[in-house]
């Protein structure tokens, strides 16, 4: 056998996110949300123990979180927990850390969960609960449980470190620095507050120059907020909304209005509240959900652009770590939102080969397989779509199909597609030496060396190929 391997050339896997919701799972915790948001006026205990049931359950998603908080505060008011819910949060705690420590971060959601339900202003088990989601790549929902922490505890040190730490990973620097600023006159702290307000304007100018910053450009906020009329400010448009929204909650119009105001103006953690409000007051409608998923999206790319322009000007240990959890957390939701829009529109061959991508590139290539086999009927992608089945096939050791797949897309991809068909060249021309198909990969090789001699280490392959009597033949 020639020295490449069958599974030589298809590149190293995709680090593999958190697993997804089973649709069934999805559709169990949808419906817990459902009775949680209509019980809430009438049995407040009832919503808090489905709201519970829907965070434990979906740690990543911070609409059920935000509903949670809202409930417990309805419940607790203003007051911390005292007596036994103090010693009990207490305990709790080194309970949570071991946890984190053994990477048991689900479970030790679950558990500040149970925690947070007696005494909700616990910033300690907050932060540990927002440590969990962060080591799960969770960005949404340690952002809302980090802010539920500075609530509780706005002068606490460890909390405005762990809140501007994480402010400042997103672009979100003003409200970084005002983390620092609260606690620059703690006893030992004014001068690490000093100098971290220092790297955060220079970090901030830096990013504003590139428009990387944590708020959003007005363009990117949707045309409505556009539309506004001549002369009027930002602020009386809110408030206009604000009041459309007292007069009629049920309807939604006004509230994505507000979130695309709020998200120019503001910060995408206020947008995010809007939008849970919105979500409740229209009953958990599937287009309100979709319009949040949109968002969600757009989000975390924009968060991971942020942790990529991070790393190319200063590659730490730190910020490779958070790139490699941001890339995970988008793939986690991506996987998520497209799997569910797949059971909701079985007839849309877009979103099945949306998901089938972000299968492959998770790993999960049965799956993929699966979904790529559906999109197969459109014969528009029939050439990408059978490139992508074989090296799917390939990663799964299942040769002949693979190679069958590659000559598929071959002899389907057409001069307009032509980055396409040199990868299947190369993959078909890779896989035939790996198999001992001399002749197949030097057919395949040699049509890529005629479009592309310099493609990656095609040259040094078609070297190899090629018998000592016709190298010497030359001479």
């Amino acid at each position: 056998m020639a020295n490449e391997s069958p599974a030589a050339g298809t590149g190293s896997a995709a680090p593999q996110p958190a697993a997804s919701l089973s649709p069934a799972e999805r559709s169990r915790l949808a419906q817990c949300f459902q009775h949680a948001t209509q019980s809430v006026a009438k049995n407040i205990d009832y919503a808090i123990e489905m709201f519970s049931v829907c965070v434990a359950g979906d740690p990543a998603n911070a609409v059920y979180l935000q509903n949670l908080l809202g409930a417990l505060r309805i419940k607790h008011g203003g007051k911390k927990g005292g007596g036994l819910a103090a010693l009990w949060s207490a305990g709790g705690r080194g309970g949570l850390r071991k946890l984190i420590a053994a990477g048991k971060c689900r479970e030790a959601i679950a558990q500040g969960v149970e925690i947070i339900k007696g005494n909700p202003a616990e910033s300690g088990s907050l932060l540990l609960m927002a440590e969990a989601c962060g080591k799960l790549g969770f960005g949404d929902t340690q952002r809302v449980y980090l802010k539920a922490a500075l609530d509780a505890a706005p002068a606490d040190v460890e909390v405005n470190r762990k809140c501007a730490d994480f402010l400042s990973s997103y672009g979100e620097y003003d409200q970084a620095i005002a983390c620092w600023m609260r606690i620059g006159n703690a006893k030992g702290m004014s001068d690490e507050a000093q100098r971290q307000v220092a790297k955060l304007q220079v970090d901030k100018t830096i990013a504003a120059g590139e428009g990387l910053t944590g708020r959003k450009p007005a363009a990117a906020a949707g045309q409505k907020v556009e539309a506004a009329a001549e002369g009027e400010s930002s602020q009386d448009r809110r408030s206009a909304l604000l009041a459309a929204i007292t007069k009629n909650p049920a309807t939604i119009e006004p509230y994505l209005e507000l979130a695309d105001l709020v998200e120019r103006d503001g910060t995408v953690e206020e947008a995010q509240k809007v939008l849970s409000k919105a979500l409740a007051a229209s009953g958990n409608d599937l287009k309100v959900r979709e319009h949040i998923e949109d968002r969600q999206l757009r989000w975390t790319r924009h968060r991971l652009q942020l942790a990529e322009k991070r790393l190319a000007e200063e590659d730490t240990p730190g910020n490779r770590q958070a790139v490699e959890q941001l890339r995970a957390a988008q793939l986690k939701y991506e996987i998520e939102v497209y799997s569910a829009r797949t059971v909701r529109y079985p007839e849309n061959i877009s979103w099945k080969y949306e998901l089938a991508m972000r299968l492959k590139a998770a790993g999960n290539h049965t799956e993929a397989i699966r979904q790529f086999q559906d999109v197969l009927q459109d014969a528009r992608r029939k050439g990408a779509v059978a490139l992508e089945l074989g090296e799917c096939f390939q990663k799964i050791r299942q040769y002949p199909l693979a190679m069958r797949n590659y000559q598929t897309a071959v002899d389907s991809l057409t001069d307009r597609e032509q980055d396409l068909r040199k990868r299947a060249l190369y993959r078909a021309g890779v896989l035939a030496a790996g198999l001992d198909d001399i002749d197949s990969a030097r057919k395949y090789l040699s049509a890529l060396a005629e479009l592309d001699f310099g493609y990656r280490d095609v040259a040094q392959r078609l070297d190899k190929l090629t018998p000592a009597k016709d190298k010497g033949a030359g001479n």
